[in-house]
């Protein structure tokens, strides 16, 4: 016989049409309060998400135990999720971001070439979809401020579609990030290739 004041506990409900969403722990800070009986230790974990295709958003949970603080920050980032704007696999032009003492620098890359980066720049690059780019941290070590100056980097790119739209005329990207162009061969052409040999 169930009690009126007992809740059942059930699971959470996953939408089916919800999309597989990238997750990574960036970081884990430890702080220990002093008091009379001793140390109290809370957790604080930086975690970014994205859907690897052009989203990504970040969350810092604090909480007493590791893993709720990483559930706060994931549900933190998945609230703060942006729309970056990629290029192919790589980013439309070089960009360097800012955020406090923390600065980061982006480059586009040929294909091939991967994620150059580490720590929190390869974490957001990762769940934002760039497979090739080249980047270097110019300022701050704080994990904190490296992630939201990547993310104040993405945040500024826009592609040559966008900038052609604004201008009301044709900008085109670098020459190496486009689509190998086929040279039409006249008709005429082909007949005295066939007729010489």
């Amino acid at each position: 016989m169930n009690k009126p004041n007992q809740k059942s506990k059930k699971a959470p409900e996953v939408a089916p049409d919800e999309p597989e969403l990238f997750e990574k722990v960036v970081h884990i800070n430890r702080c220990a309060k002093v008091v009379k009986g001793g140390r109290r230790f809370s957790f604080a974990a930086l975690v970014v998400v994205g859907d690897q295709n052009g989203k990504v958003g970040f969350g810092y949970g604090k909480a007493q135990m590791v893993p709720d603080a990483i559930r706060k920050g994931t549900e933190q980032a998945k609230k703060a999720m942006i729309d970056v704007a990629v290029y192919g696999d790589t980013i439309p032009h070089q960009i360097l971001g800012n955020y406090d003492g923390g600065k980061v620098l982006l480059k586009p890359a040929r294909q091939g070439t991967g994620i150059i980066a580490g720590g929190g720049v390869r974490a957001v690059l990762e769940a934002a979809g760039v497979k090739n780019i080249l980047s270097k941290s110019l300022g701050s070590n704080n994990q904190l401020s490296v992630v939201s100056a990547t993310m104040n980097g993405l945040q500024q790119l826009r592609t040559a579609k966008t900038i052609s739209n604004i201008r009301g005329e044709d900008v085109f990207g670098p020459s190496y990030m486009e689509d190998p162009k086929v040279i039409p061969v006249a008709a005429g052409e082909i007949a005295e290739t066939s007729a010489k040999s």
